[in-house]
């Protein structure tokens, strides 16, 4: 794995990659880019899980805790992973 500050650069440039790319990912995949970025961001998800009709937020709280116990480190990588492989 890089080193801390290369990896924290790539991360910020999938960031801004992720705003260019050609389409529109599809509802999973922009679940699992959000889920990503927030353990990379902030860590494990400890906010108190949306009702049931609260559709996205649910959803998104769901995404960002399928990543839960990934490092920040972890994160980081595989949304840069994710991030370059939608670019093609």
């Amino acid at each position: 794995m890089s080193d801390p500050q290369s990896l924290q650069t790539l991360f910020e440039a999938a960031e801004a990659n992720s705003k260019l790319l050609a389409e529109r990912p599809d509802n999973p995949t922009l679940l699992k880019i959000y889920g990503l970025y927030k353990q990379a961001t902030e860590g494990d998800n400890t906010a108190k899980r949306p009702s049931f009709s609260e559709f996205v937020p649910r959803a998104k709280w769901d995404a960002w805790t399928a990543q839960k116990g990934l490092s920040a480190d972890e994160a980081k990588q595989k949304y840069i992973d994710l991030i370059d492989s939608l670019r093609g």
